[in-house]
């Protein structure tokens, strides 16, 4: 009875069971332990064949042991030894019945019969040996009906494996058909990785693939050498060994030597070539004297032999300079043609200098991957357990992928309940796994002084930040990055991709842990302070720092937003070189002295009127107080060498700005919204390296500075400078000003026209300059054709000569504009364009409310066109713009008497990277969205149509970006039409709450196709309520009690609203954006602050009905957008709120 039960529950559970050997080998111990199976699983052994060897003690008592069971359901094939007094032994029996019933019937191939020194007829029939043992059963179980029928089983199970195909071994050569038996087995068995053998190659099988194509098997000429690289525990080892496991025994001779840097740590060179000679030799006895004895075997023993090499983990140029006298060579010399060698190290710099001839990187594992060896480890099967779902996203989400943390903490959590989790979980975060930890610090170990600080830097504060700025500041720290941050990448210790810094959660905690551990508990002693709670320690205590060098925040959370910090702490700093405030918390306290070691000054609102008078600004490299209560910086004149940023901006009650005499480096000052601000300082002019100057509503602003030749200006932005009435013609000077813009100057009279001789011109905008004239556009900017931004919006009905050059430069039809602005002109409007368009480079156009009647059809042959903006114009169509791949935002809101929506971009292409360069110093909302906007456009018909071209022109748009070479950030892609109904095509759909929708997040379906999904993509209806006006988003954080929620921002023109009919929103959100706006902690809503000073301009929305769906990377071929998935999430709110523009 125990027997059929215990082979009923082994067969039930035989689907699920993970595969755990290639090969299971049932014989009689006291007949071949000691001979024949002995030398049998040595060789297969030899031949990476992993093969289940039993234990004596396993066979006591009755019953077979659970783990044999286990082991013979988790096994590939088959090996039985038939001896003869195999019968005799019942646990042999009840071993090959087990093999019977799982293998026979469905797979006979998978059983191989070896007949050691018995006649296979003998084992057929169970007769002679075989008959006295069945004697003896029968007599024995005579009475016990069900262990009768027990043996009748065994009978049959030796009747079906006699019949087959094996190997009759009696009078033979026991070596050469151990050979020829392991050659049988190795060809059954075939490529290892169809099915991997155990959970530690889960997620390998791609990289192994990819890692025999590295080696290039098919050449048989050369000898090749391949690197593998990447962080500690990613599973270089692993790969190694899949890959030597898989294609090993196509060669003459190979060997695996483990941990070659702990070899050499503990054994020396000779220790290391011992290994290596000993497997390629098959000689564990080899003895060498010295390591020139060693080198000199190598060389010779191993010459003109087809071998394969795994040398594992090594950790020093020197420790492969013992194999070979050539550094070039590394056993290329004395290799056979068709030799592969294979080198694991953390520090690909090593790899390089032995000339391998490909280095493969390691990547982290994908989710799916993950998910499977998470759950391997945690739940011991292959999904994620209920209740577990989101602990579970919990951990792999800190993880990234990687191999050593997921089975570390996966076995740290398995048979633990959801309580249990919640606490080891929290515990790790505080506290992570020393395993883990030890393994990651072997290659920080190993660093230089000043390499280690780097590293200690970006793990702190910089991980995913600009490589140039992260640069410029470990320059001023004197770490010498140049050659520091090679070194981190060659180690793979970060990563630098599209010119950001990466490194990997683990790797930041560790470094974080570094600092620390000295005193873990005194955070003033630390070197670097980034979290929010050991900052506010240290200046509550208020204590000597003297070992504190950097406090830069990053994030904090939200519910500590309120809190009041106090600074006298900060005059204890003496050594304190970055300081970095860039949240806005309140400050208390008396601030009477600032570290003179300051390069790095960011304190959004600083709090006092100007800085300590004792401070030396001298190494100040950036200076940043936006939004800050200061009046002036400092009282007289100071030196300021070294300083390159200057950013005061928003900073209200500033009315002086220093002598900028001694600061020659300045590269970039920023004035913008310093709106008490009368006059510059004279010295601005005179700055030469000043390439970026931002005056934007400093409305007080009456005069420029005169320029000086000679400068490098490129940048300046006077937008808004409501005072300024004209400009120094020495602006002519900044012959290497690219952008300039004078939107809503509205008492600007007149510019000189030097400023329309700048050659290099490539951004211009007049738009709101409502009393400009005597401007000659048409015959001064003789080099218009390379303008590539260009904004006349709102153009005052007195400026003849914009019209002038508008007719001049682009193809105008007669009756282009309206009528009453031709009659104040005087003048019959043309047809002027040569046949070729001049503006060929414009990739920017806003002619927003320029009484427009007809737009011409050559607006569809400025292919370089990236945004039109034509707001607020009378034309009723639109010529075709199906062939602007290029065009990414339309505007058209308030066309009252637009009535058909004109043909979009039949495809998109993304900018390129220099387009991307161009970008207006002040930065509009709509500046970061792509997409349509037609809101309050009554007279539009056929709105169903519009609605698909809108969406499918949406999602040609994620495509585009979408792509392996698009940028790495993804601007915010929406559209606005009106409309009151929400495509099927969104599969989730709700009524509307106020002004709030919820995307619901995570669900067993989710999380279990969690790679698969690429974004969000939503449909709003909403009506505007012009008359329902709302706070400043800000305010909702002070000092209520509201959670932060992200705001999506819409933008019009609330004198010019007039349409409160139903419209909708389209938008779509990258998986990265979602997912970094749903993962703060106790978040149930986001926020994001748009750019309005006035409470007042902001109005409500009342959101009528949304949908969204899941978008998958197939959802984005256009035969697949009406395809429908179903999928489920947590709930999120946001708020949609409108903004009134400024006029």
């Amino acid at each position: 009875m125990a027997s059929n039960t215990i082979i009923q529950y082994s067969s039930s559970s035989s689907h699920s069971i993970i595969t755990t050997y290639d090969v299971f080998v049932s014989f009689r111990g006291e007949d071949t332990r000691n001979n024949f199976t002995a030398f049998l699983f040595d060789a297969l052994s030899q031949n990476c064949i992993n093969a289940f060897k039993d234990d004596a003690d396993l066979k006591k008592g009755e019953s077979i042991a659970p783990e044999l069971l286990q082991a013979i359901e988790g096994s590939r094939l088959f090996v039985v030894v038939f001896s003869k007094n195999y019968a005799s032994s019942t646990w042999c029996l009840r071993e090959l019945a087990h093999i019977c019933n799982c293998t026979i019937e469905a797979s006979p191939g998978r059983v191989l019969p070896i007949f050691y020194d018995v006649d296979p007829s003998e084992v057929r029939k169970q007769s002679a040996y075989y008959g006295i043992a069945f004697e003896e059963h029968e007599g024995r179980f005579r009475e016990d009906k069900e262990k009768m029928e027990e043996v009748l089983r065994w009978r049959e199970a030796l009747t079906q494996v006699a019949n087959l195909s094996g190997w009759d071994i009696r009078n033979k050569s026991q070596p050469a058909m151990i050979k020829e038996i392991v050659q049988n087995i190795k060809y059954i068995l075939g490529p290892k990785f169809q099915n991997p053998p155990n959970g530690n190659l889960v997620g390998m099988e791609s990289s192994v693939e990819e890692l025999e194509k590295c080696l290039a098997l098919e050449s048989v000429s050369d000898v090749r050498v391949v690197g593998i690289s990447g962080m500690g525990g990613i599973g270089k080892t692993t790969l190694a060994r899949a890959l030597y496991e898989k294609i090993a025994d196509q060669y003459d001779f190979h060997c695996f030597v483990d941990d070659v840097n702990n070899i050499y740590r503990h054994s020396s060179s000779l220790g290391v070539q011992k290994q290596l000679l000993s497997q390629c030799l098959n000689d564990e006895n080899l003895e060498i004297c010295n390591v020139s004895k060693g080198t000199y075997l190598v060389s010779t023993m191993l010459r003109n032999k087809r071998g394969l090499i795994v040398l594992d983990n090594v950790g020093q140029v020197e420790q492969l300079h013992m194999f070979t006298q050539s550094r070039e060579t590394l056993l290329r010399e004395c290799l056979g043609g068709g030799s592969r060698i294979i080198i694991t190290s953390r520090d690909e710099h090593i790899l390089r200098t032995h000339g391998v001839n490909h280095v493969y990187q390691v990547q982290p594992l994908s989710w799916d991957n993950a998910v499977k060896l998470f759950c391997i480890n945690a739940f011991k099967c292959t999904y994620i357990m209920s209740d577990y779902e989101m602990l579970t996203h919990g951990v792999l989400s800190h993880a990234q992928g990687h191999p050593l943390a997921i089975e570390v903490i996966g076995k740290s959590l398995f048979g633990r309940n959801v309580s249990q989790w919640t606490s080891t979980l929290d515990r790790l975060r505080d506290n992570k796994s020393r395993n883990i930890m030890d393994v990651l610090r072997i290659s920080y170990d190993d660093l230089e002084e000043k390499d280690r600080e780097i590293f200690l830097d970006i793990a702190c504060f910089f991980n995913d930040d600009h490589e140039q700025h992260v640069k410029e500041i470990l320059n001023f720290r004197g770490f010498d990055p140049e050659i520091g941050l090679p070194i981190l990448v060659e180690k793979s210790l970060i990563t630098i991709s599209d010119g950001l810094i990466h490194m990997h959660d683990l790797l930041r905690d560790l470094g974080k842990c570094i600092v620390r551990e000295k005193s873990p508990k005194e955070p003033r002693k630390w070197s670097r302070l980034w979290d929010f709670e050991d900052i506010y320690k240290v200046m509550s205590d208020n204590m000597e720092a003297k070992n504190l060098e950097a406090i830069v925040v990053k994030y904090i959370s939200w519910r500590v937003l309120g809190t009041t910090m106090r600074v006298d702490a900060l005059s204890k700093m003496r050594n304190l070189k970055l300081l970095m405030f860039p949240i806005a918390w309140t400050f208390s306290g008396n601030l009477n002295y600032l570290s003179n070691e300051l390069g790095y000054l960011y304190w959004k609102r600083y709090p006092f009127n100007l800085l300590p008078p004792c401070f030396q600004p001298h190494k100040l490299v950036e200076l940043n107080f936006c939004g800050s209560k200061i009046k002036q910086l400092w009282e007289g004149r100071k030196p300021l060498p070294n300083l390159r940023l200057l950013d005061v901006s928003n900073c209200k009650n500033l009315i002086e700005v220093p002598n900028f005499g001694e600061a020659p480096n300045l590269a970039s000052l920023n004035l913008c919204g310093c709106i008490r601000l009368r006059q510059l300082h004279s010295s601005i002019g005179l700055l030469r390296k000043l390439t970026i100057l931002n005056l934007k509503e400093c409305r007080s602003l009456t005069d420029l500075p005169h320029f000086v030749q000679g400068l490098n200006l490129e940048e300046l932005n006077l937008e808004g400078c409501v005072q300024l009435r004209q400009i120094h013609p020495s602006i002519g000077h900044l012959r290497k000003l690219t952008v300039l813009n004078l939107k809503d100057c509205i008492s600007l009279v007149s510019i000189p026209n030097t400023i329309l001789g700048l050659n290099s011109l490539e951004c211009l905008s007049l738009s709101g300059c409502s009393k400009l004239y005597n401007i000659h556009l048409s015959e001064e900017l003789r080099d218009a054709r390379y303008l590539k931004k260009l904004r006349m919006g709102e153009a005052p009905s007195c400026s003849q000569s914009i019209f002038s050059f508008l007719k001049k430069w682009l193809p105008w039809p007669s009756m282009a504009f309206d009528k009453s602005l031709e009659d104040a002109h005087k003048d019959s409007v043309r047809c002027l364009l040569p046949s070729l368009p001049i503006l060929s480079c414009m990739r920017e156009l806003d002619l927003s409310f320029c009484n427009l009647l007809k737009i011409p059809d050559a607006f569809g042959n400025l292919h370089c066109l990236e945004k039109l903006c034509l707001r607020g114009n009378n034309f009723e169509t639109l010529p075709s713009l199906k062939e602007l791949s290029k065009l990414l935002h339309l505007n058209l809101q308030h066309c009252k008497r637009l009535k058909y929506l004109p043909e979009l971009p039949s495809r998109t292409d993304v900018p390129s990277p220099s387009s991307n360069k161009l970008r207006w110093t002040s930065v509009e909302n709509e500046e970061i969205v792509l997409g349509l906007n037609i809101f309050n456009c009554p007279e539009l018909v056929e709105r169903d149509c519009c609605t698909s071209m809108c969406l499918s022109w949406m999602m040609q748009m994620v495509q585009a970006f979408s792509k392996p070479k698009s940028p790495w950030w993804i601007p915010f892609i929406s559209s606005i039409i009106p409309g009151s109904k929400i495509p099927r095509w969104f599969d989730e759909q709700h009524l509307g709450m106020g002004n709030v929708i919820k995307i619901e997040h995570a669900s067993d379906h989710f999380m279990q196709h969690h790679n698969n999904w690429i974004g969000i993509a939503c449909s709003v209806i909403f009506v505007p309520h012009k008359e329902r006006t709302m706070r400043h988003p800000e305010s909702f954080t002070d000092e209520s009690d509201e959670r932060p929620c992200f705001y999506i921002p819409l933008l019009f023109r609330k004198d010019l609203v007039t349409d409160e009919s139903d419209h909708m929103l389209l938008f779509y959100y990258t998986r990265e954006s979602f997912t970094f706006l749903t993962s703060f902690e106790h978040h149930d809503e986001l926020k994001v602050v748009c750019a309005s000073s006035d409470p007042d301009q902001y109005f409500d929305v009342e959101v009528k009905k949304y949908g969204y769906r899941r978008v998958y990377r197939h959802d984005l071929e256009l035969s697949n957008l009406t395809t429908m998935h179903r999928k489920n999430l947590l709930p999120r709110k946001r708020k949609f709120l409108a903004i009134e523009e400024n006029k």
